[in-house]
């Protein structure tokens, strides 16, 4: 048996396919790191910056929304395609260009002169970002054995997981110390780095180079029809998600033109990459038991992590009245956990089956959920904090089990497609997340609404109580009787909103502890793996 398919067999993991060259692996680990740090970063500073975009830009919130939608847009389109790219370009060459292409793209947004410049620059920046977690996650695949990769996933995983958790904070105090032009710019020497360290230190496997050279042998054959269903389809199904709540869903007729363009093309997508021969989406990898409980799981975990990152934030500033900067900082203790969680969820993955891993993970994010359902007018810093803390216990047993299961039993000419679905599914689950937070919250808050507003009648006793109780306590204030009625009625109608605006952030935090309560069963579908398993095909 060839070494290849002795790799196969331990795993897909073959020694001719290493990155690493004659350097340490787990520098190779680190330094292609640095970039997905960048481009995670990077996502969530712009989602806090977009106030401060808004008026520098002189347009209005609503538009400022386009900075973030088009970089989501372009980048799962390249997302989705990235790991057929990196093949036929050569892995680390499509890094290089990618992260290149970001950076290059992150300075024209800091020096962007309207939101139009800023917008397109977002679409070229998105293109870069997107192709970059493909390539590192297939580097650490094929860099490590089996046995080692949940220790390499780790270090990774510490960019990936923390990067949200700092970029709120981070995105707060550099809008309020400064101008949003830097949430961009520090983006460009990070990417210097990134580009020195990756041509320095990282090798192209001859492995991949050869099964590159075979593809290119039998002539390129570019799958048009395959990538024009993907960008359309994917790209509608991120319009639709991002843009669907401000829009009215469904009634909406643009928001039903493209979902209408998402159904159709990633029905077809389906059917048309089954019948090809050398697919630039594998589709078939999600029908196999392993990783498509994987990608669901992934999914699960994208929501849970950006929707809380993006909700927990907007809670604390509109109902507590945090600034930017401290909302962001409530979520910087689960970043240390998580930190501190890495390494040691790197080393239980030698030692437990990723399934029970995942399970685990999935239960302690269902209830630091759970906790946030307790919120009250007057919830802490420390409570708010803590239910961050109990979800960054939880997340690394998620993000790396996942990621070390999803490569088992897969061939090594296809972990660069098998790498390019699981952050998709990251990606998309984050979108998917957001996108379910934002309609619940809205339409809980009517259904609050309908519900308290039925007490608040002249005919009620307790409500002509208040409204007595509000005007003396005003009038003892300076007010005069009328303008203290009046001021009565206002305290009562602001009190009654954040009731409600409570009460339905509440069933937010109710639906999220569902989610993670679904993914457990799916976790316990993944199957069994070699723990201990050792490199074959020296």
């Amino acid at each position: 048996m060839s070494s290849t398919g002795e790799g196969v067999a331990a795993g897909g993991w073959s020694p001719e396919r290493s990155a690493a060259g004659g350097h340490n692996p787990y520098l190779i680990a680190f330094v292609v790191s640095i970039a997905t740090f960048m481009e995670v970063l990077d996502t969530t500073i712009a989602n806090v910056a977009l106030r401060y975009i808004a008026g520098g830009l002189a347009i209005g919130l609503d538009e400022s929304t386009y900075v973030v939608t088009s970089y989501l847009v372009a980048n799962a389109v390249v997302l989705s395609i990235s790991g057929w790219l990196s093949t036929v370009i050569g892995r680390k060459r499509f890094y290089m260009i990618c992260v290149a292409v970001f950076t290059l793209a992150s300075l024209l947004c800091g020096l962007a002169w309207n939101l139009e410049a800023l917008v397109l620059f977002r679409i070229l920046q998105g293109l870069g970002g997107g192709g970059m977690a493909t390539s590192e996650q297939a580097i650490l695949a094929d860099s490590f054995p089996p046995d080692k990769r949940g220790q390499a996933f780790a270090i990774y995983g510490i960019a990936v997981v923390v990067a949200p958790v700092v970029g709120p904070t981070l995105g707060g105090w550099i809008s309020d110390t400064y101008s949003w032009h830097w949430v961009f710019l520090i983006n460009v020497p990070m990417g210097l780095l990134s580009l020195f360290l990756v041509g320095t230190l990282v090798s192209e496997p001859s492995g991949a180079e050869e099964e590159r050279q075979r593809l290119l042998a039998k002539g390129l054959r570019f799958d048009y029809v395959g990538f024009a269903l993907v960008a359309i389809g994917l790209g509608s199904l991120e319009f639709v998600l991002d843009e669907g709540q401000r829009n009215d869903w469904f009634g909406s007729n643009m928001i039903v033109s493209f979902a209408i363009a998402a159904g159709f093309c990633l029905t077809a997508l389906v059917i048309w990459e089954l019948t090809r021969e050398d697919p630039i989406v594998d589709i078939r990898l999600l029908g196999q038991r392993q990783f498509g409980a994987c990608f669901l799981a992934m999914l699960g975990t994208g929501a849970i992590v950006i929707a809380t990152t993006q909700i927990l934030p907007q809670f604390l500033q509109t109902q507590m009245g945090y600034t930017a900067m401290l909302a962001g900082l409530v979520l910087s203790p689960g970043g240390l956990v998580t930190m501190a969680m890495m390494p040691i969820t790197g080393w239980l993955i030698g030692l437990v089956q990723p399934k029970y891993l995942i399970a685990a993970g999935s239960a302690i994010a269902a209830l630091s959920m759970w906790h946030l359902t307790g919120i009250t007018g007057d919830v802490t810093y420390g409570y708010a904090a803590m239910s961050r803390i109990y979800l960054a216990i939880g997340l690394p047993l998620l993000f790396l089990p996942i990621t070390t299961a999803s490569y088992d039993g897969i061939p090594p000419d296809k972990t660069n497609q098998a790498s390019a679905l699981i952050n998709v599914a990251r990606n998309l689950g984050g979108s998917m997340g957001v996108a379910l937070v934002q309609t619940v919250f809205a339409q809980r808050q009517q259904f609050h609404q309908t519900r308290l507003v039925e007490h608040v009648a002249p005919s009620d006793i307790a409500y002509q109580q208040t409204i007595d109780a509000m005007t003396r306590f005003f009038q003892a204030q300076g007010s005069n009787a009328s303008e203290a009625a009046s001021q009565a009625v206002a305290w009562v109608g602001q009190t009654l909103q954040k009731q409600v605006d409570l009460l339905a952030y509440v069933d937010v935090f109710w639906t999220l502890a569902m989610i993670g309560a679904v993914m457990i069963p799916v976790a316990l579908t993944l199957r069994s793996i070699d723990l201990k398993a050792s490199a074959r095909g020296h």
